[in-house]
């Protein structure tokens, strides 16, 4: 049974992300950008905005580029003055997560985030995911006083990674959140509740739209993305979030 009070996050890229989830009766949202690359840091404007307008909590995901999470000091001194420029704001609390190149937790780096987030909440994002010991992993979180800890297993999926999210959960015994993800939906998130015991659940619940633009230039695409991706737009769907949340909840405790 979990530790703590049951909560659902959704993950979102933007202010209208935010503004669906709590439309749909989310707990809790991930505020980030570019969810293309696994979700980036927002700009300082789109936390602002959503600050007026969120009725609910959100978490603000503090990683500076998509790639590994094997940072220069440079990009980790960038994370210490985001966290600083959240905490200003107000905001309720930050996702972070560094590794060292054997796939360990850095706890150095972890601890001076947390010290730099106090009193806001703060959550290991899936670089927890990557670790190559999640036991040993799971232990240096504590030590370094990180709230919750996001993970899939350490599979691309929760259903892949029941038994790992389970053992996971039975290690923490409440010491930190276990908040699963990967691949959550309406099918299949009741069953990894009841399966593994977790504190959270954590999902996205996207749909592509067309873009409105009328005119569309055939020779140029940004980023290296194919030219169809420019003239389109990755949304929150309200209806799956709702119908994720209701099978989440009436899942027997």
């Amino acid at each position: 049974m979990p530790h703590h009070p049951f909560r659902i996050e959704i993950c979102v890229e933007g202010i209208d992300g935010l503004v669906a989830a709590q439309t749909a009766g989310a707990d809790r949202v991930e505020l980030c950008a570019s969810l293309l690359e696994g979700g980036l840091t927002p700009s300082l404007g789109v936390v602002r905005e959503a600050l007026r307008v969120a009725t609910i909590p959100f978490h603000v995901i503090i990683r500076p580029r998509g790639g590994d999470f094997l940072y220069s000091e440079l990009e980790f001194a960038s994370m210490i003055d985001d966290i600083k420029a959240m905490k200003e704001l107000g905001v309720a609390g930050v996702v972070i997560g560094c590794l060292t190149p054997d796939g360990r937790i850095d706890e150095a780096r972890t601890k001076a985030l947390v010290d730099a987030a106090r009193p806001m909440k703060v959550t290991c994002h899936r670089a927890f995911d990557m670790t190559e010991d999640y036991r040993e992993a799971i232990e240096a979180l504590i030590r370094c006083g990180v709230d919750r800890v996001l993970t899939s297993g350490q599979r691309d999926t929760a259903i892949e990674g029941i038994d790992i999210l389970k053992d996971t959960a039975a290690i923490a015994n409440g010491r930190i959140v276990i908040m699963a993800c990967g691949a959550l939906d309406a099918s299949n998130i009741a069953l990894v509740r009841r399966a593994t015991g977790v504190d959270e659940m954590h999902f996205a619940a996207l749909h592509t739209i067309k873009s409105g633009m009328v005119f569309r230039n055939p020779h140029v695409g940004m980023g290296g993305t194919a030219i169809e991706r420019e003239y389109e737009i990755t949304l929150t769907d309200v209806d799956a979030v709702r119908a994720t949340l209701a099978a989440a909840r009436g899942a027997a405790r």
